[in-house]
């Protein structure tokens, strides 16, 4: 491991695609079918993995069954629009020599699907952390912990990029400069849980960011 190479490590949906109100309102719609009628409950749930959510709420395995199949079907139709200036930001951490991770819950499907439609993505990141190479969901820092080690980094010089409050614990955790988005949660609410917030990576320059 290089103790001085730098790393990035973004959450996938609601950092790098525009994808959380499609989920959103998916729970808000089948959660209450299946016994789950907390008004935050699609709020609570974000950042999980699907493994997780199912064990913790919907313990029945036909229910599982049912439910993982509505989610997968949803991720087979949904468009996965990559937000403005991502690639551009990407660039900018390539060029400044970071070495680049996504760390996301969704499961290798979802991936599948989310590569059909957006191709370059598979190739573009140096590791790809899903929901199925872990056994601990956010906010564990599990995931961001075997992100830093498969690019080759100290997590203490890796910034994670994160829109949901079980993401940004486990950044912290995982002992990196959290970057908070404020596309999911109001700004607000995201004040004290990491370095920095952001409304997004449109324009965005590294020397904005804390260094590292």
């Amino acid at each position: 491991m290089n103790n001085n190479q730098k790393g990035a490590l973004f959450d996938l949906d609601g950092v790098l695609i525009d994808s959380e109100t499609v989920y959103t309102s998916f729970w808000q719609e089948v959660a209450p079918r299946y016994g789950q009628t907390a008004p935050t409950f699609a709020l609570d749930i974000k950042g999980t993995t699907l493994t997780d959510i199912l064990n913790t709420y919907f313990p029945d395995p036909q229910q599982q069954k049912e439910i993982t199949e509505l989610v997968h079907r949803l991720e087979d139709e949904i468009v996965y629009p990559v937000f403005e200036g991502v690639r551009e930001f990407l660039d900018s951490l390539t060029s400044a020599g970071f070495r680049i991770a996504v760390v996301t819950s969704s499961d290798n499907t979802k991936m599948e699907y989310l590569f059909r439609q957006q191709p370059w993505m598979r190739s573009r990141f140096d590791a790809i952390i899903t929901g199925s190479m872990v056994k601990n969901s956010k906010p564990d820092p599990e995931g961001y912990l075997l992100a830093a080690k498969n690019i080759g980094c100290n997590p203490q010089n890796c910034y994670v990029f994160e829109d949901s409050f079980q993401g940004l614990e486990a950044g912290r955790r995982a002992g990196a400069t959290v970057i908070a988005l404020a596309t999911t949660n109001p700004r607000e609410k995201l004040e004290g849980k990491a370095a920095v917030v952001i409304d997004g990576f449109a324009g965005l320059d590294l020397k904005q960011l804390p260094k590292i």
